[in-house]
């Protein structure tokens, strides 16, 4: 496959991931319904971003590895985590940033977990070029995202029930499915 192929390629697998990666776009999600400030939603995703790309390329290049059994579940209680913490602390929690840098690294991992899945650097090619077009990608499909989400949020938002009614509704139902992977992801 030559450079651009892959390029292409890659980057179309790290869309692909991101928009079928439910547990990742929730995580997403979630953070972004209770965020306000743009300075803050930049903050979050950024710190998100920088996170999982590092240890994307620190597990790819074989630096350090985590086994799936063990982060996949840790994923998923990222999740639950996020959702109680929406509702416990109403509002937009101070300095989230940090706790979703180290959330992010985590998810990182599980970006991984897909290269190798794919077999990535096994056929003697490099692996730099892959591993950037694949994060790019994801970061493509994160960016449409939140495109798509802030309006529908900031629309939302006017309502005088989103902050004591929607909101907490929506952090519920993020905590309950983050919950139930982590029982299928440790349990089954």
């Amino acid at each position: 496959m030559g450079s651009g192929d892959a390029f292409l390629t890659f980057s179309k697998l790290g869309i692909e991931h991101i928009i079928t990666g439910y547990d990742h776009l929730l995580f997403l999600a979630a953070l972004l319904i209770v965020s306000r400030r743009w300075q803050d939603i930049v903050a979050v995703v950024t710190s998100f971003t920088v996170a999982h790309s590092i240890t994307l390329a620190l597990a790819s290049l074989d630096i350090v590895s985590i086994p799936g059994s063990i982060v996949e579940p840790l994923i998923a209680a990222s999740i639950v985590w996020v959702g109680i913490e929406n509702i416990w602390r109403r509002g937009e929690p101070k300095a989230r940033w940090i706790a979703v840098f180290a959330f992010g690294l985590l998810h990182g991992f599980g970006f991984a977990g897909i290269l190798r899945e794919l077999g990535l650097g096994s056929d003697g090619q490099g692996i730099i070029l892959p591993l950037f077009s694949f994060n790019l990608g994801v970061e493509i499909g994160q960016v449409a995202l939140v495109a798509l989400a802030l309006p529908l949020l900031h629309w939302a938002r006017k309502s005088p029930q989103y902050d004591r009614r929607a909101q907490p509704v929506m952090s519920g139902l993020v905590a309950v499915m983050g919950l139930y992977w982590l029982v299928e992801r440790t349990l089954l």
